[in-house]
């Protein structure tokens, strides 16, 4: 499990360090939606986004270390809420994608709801957004230029993640059913026709699998953008809360904190959920649609 949070955190943060140099400073009203650059060594930026990502990843690796450190037959605290996790992770997505994908798959998928779950709610934690640099209003002091932002309220991290699940997605599909099953999978006609019917058939099948195509191409920009918007949406409510009444702003935010807390736990799984579902429809070999097919008619 440690390599695996090893594995998507340092190929989410190249990503995340990729896109956030080509970024412009531009100034906006309310919360940016770009990170803010807080150092540049060697002409790098180093956004207040990547050192949010940065701590929970850590965060994630440690607690995997230290709590498979020492094995025991009976766990203690950390190792035992590993295995609970883990163990559960494990039974839920056997149910949805099955005994054989989930053995492949597993590592990527977990990893993916942790990280995603942990940089969520790490982005809630007092100070993170509030502690930085910035200047005297009447109404007290305004942040500018935070030293930690919520990780996924930055595009660049979100579709970092979308682009590595599409990269494992076409690797899986691959190994599951080669090109030419991945072709059929896409553009061949399904059911037993004949005549000018099975022609017909042939070009609807075809039509259909261009626009499939151009669906799979649209997963990366759906996945990252659903979780961008929430996790940036909740942290522009949170700062409206805030700033809503100054005498009240420790007050005002707290009922918010609980509901993003939530939010948080939902957009991790139902990105999850989706990325195994999108493979599932596409490394699922044509007998076992037929019998998937058949059980639910029956």
């Amino acid at each position: 499990m440690h390599r695996a949070l090893r594995f998507v955190a340092i190929f989410s943060l190249a990503g995340v360090g990729f896109l956030a140099a080509a970024k412009p400073q531009v100034e906006e009203p309310g919360l940016s939606q770009m990170a803010n650059d807080i150092a540049r060594p060697f002409g790098m930026p180093i956004t207040n986004s990547m050192v949010a990502t940065w701590i929970a990843a850590l965060t994630l690796i440690v607690f995997a270390r230290v709590a498979t450190r020492h094995m025991t037959q009976v766990p203690e605290r950390a190792q035992n809420f590993l295995e609970w996790l883990v163990g559960g992770l494990y039974s839920f997505l056997e149910g949805i994608i099955g005994s054989h994908l989930v053995k492949r798959t597993f590592w990527f998928f977990a990893t993916l709801f942790i990280f995603i779950l942990s940089a969520n709610w790490f982005g809630l934690i007092p100070g993170v957004g509030t502690i930085g640099w910035g200047h005297k209003t009447p109404n007290g002091f305004k942040i500018d230029e935070p030293l930690l932002r919520a990780a996924n309220a930055d595009m660049n991290l979100t579709l970092a993640m979308a682009l590595t699940f599409v990269a494992c997605w076409f690797v899986w599909s691959m190994q599951e059913t080669g090109p030419i099953g991945f072709l059929k999978g896409l553009f061949a006609p399904k059911g037993e026709t004949s005549g000018l019917l099975k022609v017909v058939m042939v070009f609807v099948f075809f039509v259909s699998g261009c626009l499939e195509v151009v669906s799979i191409l649209f997963r990366p920009v759906s996945l990252s953008f659903r979780l961008y918007g929430n996790m940036f949406a909740g942290e522009n409510m949170l700062e409206t809360m805030s700033n809503l009444i100054p005498r009240l702003s420790w007050l005002l935010p707290i009922p918010f904190y609980f509901m993003e807390l939530l939010v948080g736990f939902i957009q991790a799984l139902v990105f999850m959920l989706l990325a195994a579902i999108f493979t599932l429809l596409s490394c699922q070999h044509e007998d076992q649609t037929v019998v998937a097919e058949s059980e639910t008619g029956a």
